[in-house]
């Protein structure tokens, strides 16, 4: 999926609209990280979109990163957040030259790999990007069983000259998942527009997220609150090493 510049306009109005905080979001994250490790000065943000969690993140540690694929949100981020770096990667395959205390992947963003394969060279770059008993925090995509085919949802916001309605589908092929969104915003003094954006993501089992921390040599485990009702896997760099 390539994101637009349409749909990074209105991407955090719109789920702000469907209840979600970008920093009560990142202040839990940061309660989990400092639970597993209380010394954390540095953070990555891998897939860190238009920088919603990032920048909460700035104001709880020394030094913060992203690293976002899609230009428009990488340019957005970078805008948000001068002096931040906010590297252009793939999470499946980046070289920053140099680990972290932490490293987060949030808002399902994993769920854009293509395989299990792919799964598991993203973990292991993030746990690579990881120093010794530094922690890893990847927000999944929905399991196999959990995942809701043929779901229809609807939601809009309107906030002085802006409305914005959405509308989406998804449907499952075996383990990929499309998920089918259309959009119509109205703009005081610009009319109406409308788009679209489709999403392949992937079902991945909980067996094969934590297989993948482990192999990368960060054990992890599942927590089954998490954020938006998808979990947390949280997993801490082994200090030897790994594979």
């Amino acid at each position: 999926m390539t994101y637009t510049e349409q749909f990074a306009e209105i991407y955090e109005f719109i789920y702000q609209g469907r209840g979600k905080s970008w920093p009560a979001e990142a202040h839990e994250v940061d309660r989990i990280i400092r639970s597993r490790r209380s010394d954390v000065a540095s953070l990555l943000d891998v897939a860190c979109g238009t920088g919603a969690h990032l920048e909460t993140f700035a104001s709880l540690y020394r030094e913060v990163a992203g690293l976002e694929i899609a230009e428009p949100m990488r340019e957005r981020a970078s805008r948000r957040l001068p002096g931040v770096p906010v590297h252009a990667g793939d999470m499946r395959d980046f070289r920053l030259g140099r680990t972290f205390d932490a490293v987060t992947c949030m808002f399902n963003a994993i769920g854009y790999v293509g395989s299990v394969e792919e799964l598991r060279d993203a973990v292991r770059c993030m746990a690579e990007h990881t120093a010794p008993g530094g922690v890893v925090v990847v927000e999944p995509w929905w399991f196999p069983e959990n995942f809701l085919d043929g779901h229809v949802a609807v939601d809009s916001r309107r906030v002085d000259g802006l409305a914005v309605a959405r509308v989406s589908h998804t449907t499952r092929e075996d383990r990929r998942t499309r998920l089918e969104v259309r959009f119509l915003v109205g703009e005081a003094g610009h009319g109406i527009r409308e788009f679209s954006q489709t999403s392949d993501l992937m079902l991945f089992t909980r067996d094969e997220y934590l297989a993948a921390f482990a192999d990368a040599g960060c054990p992890a485990e599942y927590l089954p609150d998490g954020l938006t009702g998808r979990g947390l896997f949280v997993g801490v760099r082994e200090r030897s090493g790994g594979s």
